[in-house]
């Protein structure tokens, strides 16, 4: 179900030219092990203000929003919520344009899904962003992520973590020199 979907998202999202990247727990079955999932998270290159546009191809695909004011909840979460009532399924768009993400958009990972071509977040930047929303399993992810793959490239993230830490005063860095260690790299 999820391939399929993941299928169509990238041929619409392709043919629309609308950057984008799948992080969460569908890019972790990529870098990391196979875990249950219930949603797709797409991070578009897109300003929240943009929303309609992604609201409309969401609609293409049989998705409708979750909330009943979009402007409002788009505006204070940069998040467009959708799902698809038939199918139980959920696409969280995440709209962000900093510099930060421009680079991660540049880095993808561009895997065959049937005849679509399907843009996932780079291994660093998965770790990145699992870092940074910080709940027990994006944690547990990103452990897990460290330990299959050694060969990641630990500069390019303590880099962005380091920024990170610098413009929103969190520990970012610490936390994942924390996760390094119990990794044994």
């Amino acid at each position: 179900m999820f391939e399929e979907l993941l299928e169509k998202l990238g041929n619409i999202l392709e043919a629309e030219k609308v950057p984008y990247m799948i992080v969460g727990g569908q890019a972790v079955l990529i870098h990391g092990e196979p875990r249950l999932t219930r949603d797709v998270d797409v991070v578009v290159g897109l300003k929240a203000s943009e929303w309609e546009k992604i609201e409309s191809l969401a609609g293409s695909l049989g998705f409708a929003p979750l909330i009943e004011d979009v402007t409002e909840f788009v505006k204070k979460t940069s998040v467009l919520p959708v799902h698809n009532k038939e199918t139980g399924l959920r696409i969280d768009f995440m709209f962000a344009v900093s510099e930060y993400v421009h680079k991660a958009l540049a880095r993808v990972r561009v895997l065959e899904i049937g005849p679509a071509k399907v843009r996932f977040a780079s291994l660093e930047d998965i770790l990145i962003l699992k870092v940074i929303a910080g709940r027990p399993r994006d944690m547990e992810d990103a452990l897990t992520i460290l330990i299959k793959n050694p060969q990641t490239n630990l500069e390019y993230i303590r880099k962005w973590l380091d920024e990170f830490d610098r413009s929103l005063e969190e520990e970012y860095r610490r936390k994942f020199d924390h996760l390094i260690k119990e990794a044994g790299l």
